[in-house]
Formats: C-alpha cells, sequence, structure tokens
C-alpha cells in the first residue's frame, strides 16, 4: 500500500510543482495590470483547492473501503473458519505441486 501512497505523493509533489511554475509565470509585474491574468490567478487558486479537497477526499474513501473489505474479510474467516483453512491448504498444496515440477 505505500507504493499507492508514495504514487499520490509524487502526483501530488508533481502537481504542486506545476502550479509553482504556472504563478511564477503568472506573477511578473508587467502582467499586473491585466485583469485576466488576475481573474486567471484565482481560478487558478479556486481549481488547486478544488482538486485538493478531492484528493483527500478519494483518498479517506479508499481507505475506508480497504478497512471495510479487511472487516469483511475478517467477519468471514471467523465464521467459516474452515472453509479459510482448506483453500489456504489447497492453494499451498498448488503452490507446492507447481514449484516441484521447476
Amino acid at each position: 500500500m505505500s507504493s499507492a501512497a508514495d504514487k499520490i505523493s509524487s502526483a501530488q509533489d508533481d502537481l504542486e510543482k506545476l502550479v509553482g511554475d504556472l504563478r511564477g509565470l503568472l506573477s511578473s509585474k508587467d502582467l499586473d495590470s491585466v485583469p485576466e491574468i488576475r481573474q486567471l490567478r484565482k481560478r487558478l487558486d479556486d481549481s488547486l483547492y478544488t482538486v485538493k479537497d478531492s484528493a483527500v477526499r478519494a483518498a479517506q474513501e479508499a481507505a475506508y473501503q480497504a478497512k471495510e473489505a479487511a472487516r469483511v474479510a475478517n467477519t468471514y474467516a471467523h465464521d467459516e473458519p474452515w472453509r479459510v483453512a482448506s483453500a489456504a491448504l489447497a492453494v499451498g498444496a498448488l503452490v507446492g505441486f507447481l514449484l516441484a515440477r521447476r
């Protein structure tokens, strides 16, 4: 799961670099008198806030779904221990068979 967190962090860092570069470009003193640039700066700030908020909500939803899946699997394993043990035995036997053939 850390690789997914690393990818999200890397994407967020890249996005922040891009926004920083764009802000640097738009912050030129020569462009201060252009009203469209001020509007563009405001839209950029609003969009950045929206993207960050969406990313936080998506990460929270993914974490909730992962916890819910783990809870369901745990409940199933406690309710049906022999089925889980049988499935684990079958998978172990299959892996052992395949490794022995090598």
